[in-house]
């Protein structure tokens, strides 16, 4: 009862604001939007569906060469024939969850052909049951965390991520919901597990990441966190049912999700302090005053990563 009365005070909380209706307010605002991302090359997470897809679709569209990574083969395909653009929309097929493929990535020529302009950490899972990964790994700590930063960590330590670029991360607005975590996030037992809360862990870990890369690359290239409201989408088809049944009328579509990726791929801001992307416009990291309280910091999170990193090596 006091679980589902704080999820009704935390869904009403933010409905006029991370909902459709907040972009339809916002976005009449706005000036027109005609990027241009010619000569670019993008690296997008979670390509072949949902935001991932809108996005890989419209930076193709708008002149990038996108590396569209995802884990079906197939789908990449469809991916690819679906662009304004095939030729320059490129299959790399891996599962995040393997951190050993993971590894591998930055090996293959797609990769190393040249720097990264964009890379945008899009892909992301909410499993409402326990798995666990061939690595040992809790699934989705590992597609949503573990994988991303090994992939970015490799990128940048191997000078492919462009020093002008942008590292894009897409988070959710359910890490308001909880303060930085780090033990709880990678669940190692059935008895404990909670999809809801592990993803929403998950998703305020990248925020802190953001601040870590910022302090320690100097803006070269610049990190930002984003998160794209309440999106209709597949995952949340097959994870959220409940919710999207109640809010089905009033979820943005994929494009709406994408659209603060895209511009701030275009406009490339400033590294900040803290401070997460909705619609154009910098929020705050917290609305609830108990997800400032965490024993843990940045600096945590990232050796906490680095360790669970290696332990899969040995």
């Amino acid at each position: 009862m006091i679980k589902a009365l704080g999820s009704l005070l935390f869904y009403g909380r933010f409905l006029r604001s991370f909902s459709a209706l907040g972009f339809q307010r916002r976005s009449r605002e706005w000036p027109p939007f005609k990027p241009d991302f010619s000569g670019q090359r993008w690296l997008v997470t979670g390509a072949t569906g949902g935001i991932g897809r809108a996005v890989a679709l419209a930076a193709n569209r708008r002149g990038a060469t996108v590396l569209a990574l995802a884990r079906s083969e197939r789908k990449l395909e469809a991916l690819r024939k679906a662009a304004d653009h095939p030729a320059r929309m490129l299959p790399v097929s891996a599962d995040l969850s393997s951190i050993a493929r993971v590894r591998a990535l930055t090996g293959e020529p797609e990769i190393q052909a040249a720097p990264i302009d964009v890379l945008v950490n899009n892909v992301g899972v909410l499993l409402n049951d326990f798995e666990t990964t061939d690595e040992g790994l809790e699934a989705s700590f590992a597609t949503n965390l573990l994988g991303p930063f090994t992939l970015t960590e490799s990128l940048k330590t191997q000078d492919l991520l462009d020093a002008d670029g942008i590292v894009i991360n897409v988070s959710s607005g359910g890490m308001y919901g909880t303060p930085l975590k780090l033990e709880e996030m990678d669940c190692r037992g059935e008895d404990d597990y909670d999809g809801m809360a592990a993803y929403a862990m998950h998703k305020r870990a990248q925020v802190e990441l953001t601040r870590y890369w910022n302090e320690h690359w100097q803006g070269e290239p610049a990190v930002h966190v984003m998160h794209p409201g309440w999106v209709d989408t597949e995952g949340v088809k097959t994870a959220l049912p409940g919710f999207r049944t109640a809010l089905r009328g009033i979820l943005r579509d994929a494009e709406q999700g994408a659209d603060t990726i895209l511009w701030l791929a275009e406009t490339r801001p400033a590294p900040t302090e803290e401070g997460i992307w909705l619609d154009r416009e910098l929020r705050p990291e917290h609305e609830f005053a108990f997800t400032r309280k965490s024993r843990h910091d940045a600096e945590d999170l990232a050796g906490f990563l680095h360790e669970r990193r290696e332990s899969v090596r040995a």
